[in-house]
């Protein structure tokens, strides 16, 4: 659809046209850790089940790990004559021992990795049914790489946090936890110093998870940006080319690149820093047990097969430490992107509720002193007042800017006025839901937008009942059935790449047809014929005169040619009507519209 200059949507910018970090400064949400993590366990609530078989595999392999070098320290006891029993016995149940605690750790992969897939794919399926529920100017006002970024990339990082980090953390808490009170009840004294070091891992961790949390934030950031600069790349690379843009965006796109490099790079470094650090304390606790441990046997407080023990119950206790302090990174990234995921699914969706549009063959709509504006403060619609009676044809027309694309916005309820009312056979389009409205109304937009699908389900998009003999129909009167035949496979010839396999002039040709199909009360063309040759457009202004027979008509139109037969042209001003009246009426009155008519027609400057 064609923009008004004083609407901005950021999705449509070419790269370079306008700062970046304005754009995406509100990308950045990471604000409430507890909020974010607690709605992230909602999802759990779901998948109990997976939930419990999970967490069974975790205890159970714990418990596992924890026995086994209990029964280590008493085989060992055993060969060094400390203690009596049957050592075969001991080491068949610590084999047994570690067999299951293998096991479980299988059993803890595959149930997370299930239970992963499970809530992110409700967790997509949510947020792209938000995303479709969302209001138009949402996505006006938003850059669609960065919608795009928020489905994919954060989406993704929930599932890789779900399937790997969370059970290590939850594996890990109840280790720390098992592992503290066997090694308190081995040796108290040994246990508090080798928890000394605990202190060292708790400072470190505070330490380097700030650093990590705050990088992790601005690359998300940054991914989403960069993701935008993409799309608006590539969606608007011919005008890229065209005006010798591509330094300036590719300039852009390394900057932008480049302070995305730079905050991956410090996140991975402090991320990576935390597994040698707490390595190095760790083997600092080791020192501590085999320095004490030995003075503690030779005084008879405590065994050798104790000290072995206390040997692997250090390691297990560091390890999960180790593990956490490693998976932080990864859990403030998942916990920032689960805000950004968030911060969609919290928008204001469209309101739906209204009643059913009055069921009358046709249509009349009328504008009663309708004022709007897409800023607070800076008016685009001002005072419009119009009736376009049942069945005839209504051409707005008037310099870019002066509001004709924006009265359809208001039309269709891709927003709604700020003053003032809209009707259609005297009821009020607020009162009426926004499907039932648009189930009535057919648009065909200047930048013409086909589905990668077949010819016949694009035809089908606003009539899914139609009949082939119905889109057989519509294209005769669309003058675009020779061109259908003349594709590979007819009506079920693929249209790839939203159609760039065929002509822009055949892309349109295809979204008037698409309109015919869907039989509408009313019809709106903006700028219809705009992307069609001059012997075309003949054509279809023809078609359109036997399918606008009888039918409520509006036409945006700067081809003056194309509304000369018009039943009423107003001419826009700022917002204003400056002039109504049929061509030849208006023509004689010598204002705006014979101004326009003269620059097209008769060379003038304008």
């Amino acid at each position: 659809m064609s923009t008004d200059r004083n609407r901005k949507p950021a999705g449509s910018n070419i790269p370079g046209m306008m700062n970046r970090h304005e754009r995406f400064a509100e990308a950045e949400h990471a604000d409430n850790i507890r909020a974010t993590l607690r709605r992230i366990f909602t999802y759990f609530l779901s998948e109990k089940v997976l939930v419990a078989c999970m967490l069974a595999a975790v205890i159970s392999g714990t418990i596992c790990g924890i026995y086994a070098p209990s029964l280590q320290s008493s085989a060992v006891d055993m060969i060094a004559g400390e203690k009596s029993g049957v050592l075969s016995h001991a080491l068949l149940l610590m084999l047994s021992a570690y067999l299951l605690y293998s096991v479980c750790g299988l059993l803890q992969g595959l149930f997370s990795a299930r239970l992963s897939q499970n809530v992110v794919k409700r967790m997509r399926e949510e947020l792209f049914g938000k995303i479709m529920d969302l209001p138009i100017c949402y996505l006006d006002t938003h850059s669609h790489g960065d919608v795009m970024s928020r489905m994919t990339n954060d989406v993704e990082n929930i599932s890789t946090t779900v399937s790997q980090s969370l059970p290590s953390l939850f594996s890990g808490v109840l280790t720390i936890i098992g592992t503290v009170a066997i090694m308190l009840r081995y040796c108290w004294q040994l246990a508090l110093l080798s928890f000394a070091t605990v202190l060292l891992t708790f400072l470190a961790t505070k330490i380097l998870s700030g650093n990590v949390r705050r990088f992790s934030r601005k690359r998300q950031m940054l991914l989403g940006q960069l993701n935008g600069t993409v799309e608006e790349m590539v969606s608007g690379y011919r005008t890229v080319v065209a005006y010798n843009h591509q330094k300036i965006t590719t300039d852009d796109f390394c900057d932008t690149a480049d302070s995305l490099t730079k905050a991956g790079i410090k996140t991975d470094i402090f991320s990576g820093v935390m597994g040698p650090v707490m390595n190095c304390i760790g083997n600092i606790g080791f020192v501590i047990i085999a320095a004490f441990g030995g003075y503690f046997s030779v005084k008879g407080l405590i065994s050798v097969g104790v000290i072995s023990a206390f040997i692997v119950y250090a390691k297990q206790f560091s390890r999960p430490i180790n593990e956490i302090a490693q998976i932080y990174g990864q859990l403030q990234t998942a916990i920032a992107g689960a805000e950004r995921v968030f911060a969609v699914l919290d928008e204001n969706e469209e309101d739906g509720n209204g009643v059913a549009l009055t069921k009358e063959e046709k249509a009349s709509v009328t504008f009663k002193n309708v004022s709007f504006s897409y800023e607070s403060g800076n008016p685009v619609i001002r005072n419009f007042t119009l009736t376009v009676p049942t069945g005839k044809k209504v051409a707005l027309v008037g310099a870019t800017g002066s509001g004709k694309t924006t009265i359809v916005n208001l039309l269709m309820r891709f927003y709604d006025t700020d003053s003032g009312e809209i009707c259609i056979n005297e009821q009020n389009i607020r009162d009426v839901a926004r499907a039932s409205l648009r189930k009535n109304v057919a648009i065909v937009l200047q930048d013409t937008v086909l589905f990668s699908d077949t010819v016949r389900s694009n035809l089908k998009y606003g009539n899914e009942a139609a009949t082939d003999k119905q889109l057989e129909e519509a294209a005769e009167m669309s003058q675009c059935r020779e061109m259908i035949e003349f594709l590979p496979q007819g009506y079920d010839t693929v249209l790839t790449g939203s159609g760039t396999n065929i002509s822009q002039g055949q892309r349109q040709l295809l979204a008037i047809a698409r309109a015919f199909v869907a039989n509408p009360k009313i019809l709106i063309l903006d700028e219809a014929t705009s992307n069609v040759d001059t012997r075309t457009e003949k054509a279809i202004q023809d078609a359109m005169q036997r399918i606008m027979q009888g039918r409520t008509s509006i036409v945006i139109a700067h081809r003056l040619s194309t509304i000369r037969d018009s039943d009423l042209i107003v001419v826009m001003d700022h917002g204003e009507i400056a002039e109504i009246g049929d061509h030849e009426a208006l023509l004689a009155k010598k204002g705006k519209y014979h101004e326009l008519y003269m620059t097209q027609y008769a060379g003038l400057a304008t």
